[in-house]
């Protein structure tokens, strides 16, 4: 509960504060961006009311409409991790209709409860790390020098011997923490990380099942089983430290704070719904009905409660975000009551080579500051002109229009190509500086950019 509200404390974020924090990350979609913080805003303030008032304020769910690489699934990342929320992307295209075979739409829940648990039970490792240390070191101790059990003597000198045994200790626990030990081999115990048939069987699409009788014949097959492994004092801590992180979470209570985290800060990214959109005979013969699957995960947006292995989840109040290119189709041909569950419908722009530039180098993630970092490894400077980093936008901007309008992702291909001679000799070149200008760009895409059909398979 405590976790639960500190994280309500870090949605205190006003709308103008979550879109600054965006766009240090995604350029321009100012739409998009005002509607998600919007929308985690309102989070914030639901969770100040009172309980019956709160329970009854549903989400304002978002529909992303724009062609692929514009930022729609960016915005929904940084989003749920500014937040702290478990989050999960998955495709609408995958789903199949209930009674044939593959994903079900209630799958999708199930895997974001997971990722909450993930996300809980880390951050419970790392508060009781400090414990976990002082653990760790004391074993470590132990195994360097075991006290001797003596159960008959005089009590002076039994008193002596302990005195003498703290002493020893201590000064090996001073050897310790200068790291005179860590080279030092020692012999512990080891858990077996082998999968057992039904924990590989769980991973294959039927979780739930496979995970409760995993759980439940869990020494079956050894995978449980411990085993003497040599290894040095330093490897040995932290192992030990690991351990007993992992040792010390209370995984029921794990396992109620993530169901809530999911159910009241969850976010979901529904990818390709424009793959679905359509009425009866949406598919044909052996086809899965579009209209199927939307039904299938009407309930689920309307909010429902599903089991999983942690528990039932109510999906009442976890924020849906959707989004389609809708080129052949539109939002209209959804069913409408999948319509209504999207009442926020935002249209993001195509990218122009004035945002190609801004992508390149304002972001904290910049791709120019990416390559200059991994360059940077090796020794080696790089130093980009303003007419090359022009050059890499003008570029991209016409094999997006003039070949499949890829958005940014057509930066990264660009690029790579610009950059791959230069770090492949990277590690064995004797220059600390290297300078690419418009010239340089040219000379390596320029004549692929004109050939059309090998434009096609390298760019």
């Amino acid at each position: 509960m405590q976790e639960l509200e500190q994280k309500k404390k870090d949605l205190n974020l006003t709308p103008k504060e979550i879109v600054k924090a965006l766009d240090l990350y995604i350029i321009g979609q100012n739409k998009a961006k005002k509607a998600v913080a919007i929308a985690l805003r309102n989070r914030f303030r639901r969770q100040q009311l009172p309980k019956e008032i709160a329970d009854d304020i549903i989400p304002k769910n978002i529909l992303m409409i724009g062609p692929t690489g514009v930022g729609k699934t960016e915005i929904a990342r940084r989003l749920a991790k500014l937040a702290g929320s478990p989050f999960i992307k998955v495709e609408a295209s995958k789903f199949t209709e209930v009674g044939y075979v593959g994903r079900d739409v209630e799958s999708m829940i199930r895997d974001m409860v997971r990722i909450a648990v993930d996300l809980v039970k880390a951050e419970k490792m790392e508060s009781n790390k400090g414990k976990a240390k002082r653990n760790a070191e004391e074993k470590i101790l132990s195994i360097l020098f075991p006290q001797k059990q003596k159960v008959k003597g005089p009590a002076a000198e039994l008193e002596i011997e302990n005195n003498r045994f703290k002493e020893t200790k201590e000064k090996l626990r001073k050897l310790f923490h200068e790291g005179k030990l860590n080279d030092r081999t020692v012999e512990i115990e080891v858990k077996s990380t082998t999968n057992t048939p039904f924990e590989i069987f769980s991973s294959s699409g039927v979780e739930e099942i496979g995970i409760s009788i995993s759980e439940m014949v869990p020494n079956m097959f050894g995978g449980n089983k411990p085993k003497k492994r040599k290894m040095t004092v330093g490897e040995a801590f932290e192992y030990l430290v690991k351990e007993e992180q992992d040792r010390l979470v209370d995984m029921d209570e794990v396992s109620r704070t993530a169901i809530e985290r999911a159910e009241q800060m969850g976010i979901v990214f529904l990818d390709e719904v424009d793959k679905i959109a359509g009425r009866e005979g949406g598919g044909g013969g052996p086809m899965v009905s579009r209209e199927g699957v939307q039904r299938d995960l009407l309930p689920i947006i309307e909010g429902t409660t599903v089991n999983t292995r942690y528990g039932m989840v109510k999906t009442d109040h976890i924020l849906f975000i959707g989004a389609g290119a809708f080129h052949v189709t539109k939002p209209a041909d959804l069913i409408p009551e999948l319509q209504g569950r999207f009442p926020i419908r935002v249209e993001l722009d195509s990218l122009s080579m004035k945002d190609f530039v801004r992508i390149l180098t304002e972001p904290k993630n910049a791709l120019v500051k990416q390559s200059k970092a991994l360059l940077s490894t090796e020794g080696l400077e790089v130093i980009y002109t303003d007419d090359s980093i022009e050059e890499i936008a003008r570029l991209s901007e016409e094999l997006n229009s003039t070949a499949e309008n890829i958005g940014a992702r057509r930066l990264y291909t660009i690029m790579e190509k610009v950059m791959e001679e230069i770090s492949f000799e990277a590690s064995d070149t004797e220059k600390d500086q290297v300078t690419i200008d418009k010239s340089y760009v040219q000379e390596k895409v320029e004549g692929i950019v004109q050939d059309s059909d090998l434009s096609k398979y390298i760019l």
